[in-house]
């Protein structure tokens, strides 16, 4: 920690002069973002991510089949896209949520924890959103709520029999 401290306070070598590369002076590990909320890691069965999912740390994705609602806020349309293998359920719900923000409802993230067939994804609506997510339409809902448990309880390799929301802990009621 020393050399990394001391080496941003060192000049730079002459541009002809060669340049010696040390591991200490590489970082190791590159922070990801985190919620504003989230103040302390989750616990190991619980996933924590903001609604950009561009930062993956394995460059491994699986197939997956999300659902989106149709344009009449009918009925579903699957997509197949990639996810990353690591993260299939939270890297699904990423997919969904991507274009869930609107001029007046914003996202600011969520949190995915799955249990006994059960997953449970806590929504995290943004401090300066003017709505909030039980004022959404019925449609709206059916775009964020239907899609998300149609896509979780659809792809049967991840065993999820029902789906439950919360916003911040508490249980959505619509």
């Amino acid at each position: 920690m020393i050399s990394v401290g001391l080496s941003s306070c060192r000049t730079e070598p002459p541009s002809n002069a060669p340049v010696a590369s040390s591991p200490l002076t590489s970082p190791s590990v590159v922070p990801s973002p985190a919620l504003p909320i989230a103040k302390s890691p989750p616990a190991p069965s619980r996933t924590s991510q903001p609604l950009q999912t561009a930062s993956v740390a394995s460059k491994k994705t699986v197939p997956i089949s999300v659902y989106k609602v149709d344009n009449q806020c009918r009925d579903f349309v699957a997509e197949k896209t990639a996810v990353p293998a690591n993260q299939p359920i939270t890297g699904a719900v990423g997919k969904v949520l991507e274009n869930a923000d609107s001029a007046d409802f914003r996202l600011s993230g969520y949190r995915v924890n799955v249990a006994s067939g059960v997953a449970t994804i806590d929504l995290r609506v943004a401090p300066d959103s003017r709505r909030k997510l039980v004022s959404l339409s019925s449609c709206e809902q059916m775009a964020i709520f239907g899609s998300l448990r149609k896509t979780l309880t659809s792809n049967a390799e991840w065993k999820i029999k029902s789906v439950r929301f919360t916003d911040r802990g508490k249980e959505v009621v619509l």
